[in-house]
């Protein structure tokens, strides 16, 4: 499928120029401001709150305004680097699921009961400006590795915020923090599944850029 869409993607450099050309650097760089203020609105909110989700959000946040840094700087070179940096991105999202676990396992040890309200308030905006984000990049959610995280990054965080709304109704009816902790648990299987994905991807391009050409020993 990624093929017919991007026909030059096998080359060095082909498939990174044509969407620089095209309107991704313009595109990222709205959807790195995005995710900056998004961090910092998150981040206030979900200590305010006492949000597990909250903050994995926020977190999450932050580290796809890093990713989206990082395919600005690769954009245009070969595709060595984009599958490097692409590592670089799966390793980061890896490491994120690993933080809110560890996260989810401190507030179910001290009891935490998250305020719902501001939940749903933060978690509404966040989906929105997630949203905003998915649309402007879905026209290259097929490309090369570098390219696939930057949209798996941005998928799996529509799919978050859904999640922390749906938490923010469950310690509305339960008045305990165990939905919220679900959410945040969810939200951490995702980073980590995103990262092997990304990270799979990202090897078979560097395999198959450091293999040999077979036709010259055929000639």
């Amino acid at each position: 499928m990624r093929d017919h869409l991007m026909p030059c993607c096998s080359d060095d450099t082909c498939s990174s120029s044509a969407a620089a050309s095209g309107g991704y650097r313009a595109v990222l760089w709205i959807v790195l401001a995005i995710n900056a203020v998004m961090f910092l609105v998150e981040i206030i909110a979900g200590l305010a709150a006492g949000s597990a989700a909250l903050q994995a959000d926020a977190l999450d946040f932050f580290a796809d305004a890093a990713n989206y840094g990082i395919s600005l700087f690769v954009l245009g070179l070969g595709i060595r680097w984009r599958a490097s940096a692409a590592l670089v991105k799966g390793a980061s999202m890896g490491l994120f699921g690993l933080w809110v676990i560890g996260s989810v396992i401190w507030h179910a040890v001290h009891g935490t009961v998250p305020g719902w309200g501001t939940m749903g308030v933060v978690g509404a905006v966040a989906l929105a400006a997630n949203a905003a984000c998915l649309g402007l990049l879905y026209a290259w959610r097929d490309g090369d590795a570098n390219m696939r995280s930057v949209w798996i990054c941005s998928r799996n965080d529509v799919i978050a915020n859904l999640a922390v709304l749906a938490a923010a109704l469950g310690v509305f009816g339960t008045g305990t923090g165990w939905p919220d902790l679900i959410v945040a648990t969810i939200m951490a299987v995702l980073a980590i599944q995103g990262a092997a994905t990304v990270t799979r991807q990202a090897l078979s391009e560097l395999r198959d850029h450091s293999s040999p050409d077979p036709a010259p020993l055929l000639r």
